[in-house]
């Protein structure tokens, strides 16, 4: 089963759609955030993400607000940040747009902290744009998480941070992308690989025989990779 996930051309009307929340079945353990990719909504990926997680996991899929796109001849499109060509990303990423996005998910951390859930049993993570945004997060949220998932992505600053000023530089990263992806080619995926392997201590980078997308052995792997973190 292939799951193209790309929607360039995508223009939903409501800028304030509500996370999607996919509640515990059983005592609530741990949460996870995960971010959808351009022009996509929370719900793209709940319905994915309820086929993977255990039974002691919330998770959280918010929609991002409805902003103009570059690429997309100006059309407003959800977005958690413009995108002006799909040429140089890792260069022309709109950091301002990515800091304020990060705001919002920081806020939802907050959140669930309160609720009682540790941040470190809290995983961040996304698709495509989503995983930019999730790799941000990860690298500038203070507190301990537990770890971050990021599918067929970038590294969404232009130049590397100097590393002792990220956080979360312990936890486990796991990053994917296919090899025949023609949105983000793989060379991307293997740049930010690159990049992060650089300082991060548990970072795994795998490939997969696919385009701008999600297959069956890249879900249960993403399955095994969250039973690791925060258990079945």
């Amino acid at each position: 089963m292939q799951l193209t996930l790309w929607r360039p051309f995508f223009n939903a009307g409501n800028s304030s759609i509500k996370p999607v929340v996919l509640r515990p079945r059983i005592k609530h353990t741990a949460s996870l955030i995960f971010l959808h990719g351009l022009g996509d909504t929370g719900h793209g990926w709940a319905g994915i993400i309820n086929t993977l997680r255990p039974d002691h996991l919330k998770v959280i899929c918010p929609t991002a607000p409805n902003i103009p796109i570059t690429l997309n001849m100006g059309f407003r499109m959800p977005a958690w940040f413009d995108i002006e060509s799909l040429d140089n990303l890792e260069q022309e990423t709109d950091l301002e747009g990515l800091k304020k996005s990060a705001e919002t998910v920081f806020d939802i951390i907050e959140t669930e902290i309160r609720t009682g859930i540790p941040s470190n049993k809290i995983i961040i993570g996304g698709f495509s744009q989503g995983a930019a945004l999730a790799l941000y997060c990860a690298l500038h949220y203070e507190k301990p998480l537990a770890a971050c998932i990021a599918l067929s992505t970038f590294f969404p600053e232009t130049r590397l941070p100097d590393p002792k000023l990220l956080h979360n530089k312990d936890i486990p990263f796991f990053q994917a992308h296919g090899d025949l992806d023609n949105i983000l080619p793989l060379h991307y995926g293997e740049n930010t690989s690159k990049k992060l392997k650089s300082f991060l201590k548990q970072h795994e980078f795998k490939t997969y025989s696919m385009e701008h997308e999600a297959n069956d052995k890249e879900l249960e792997d993403v399955k095994t990779f969250i039973e690791k973190v925060v258990g079945h």
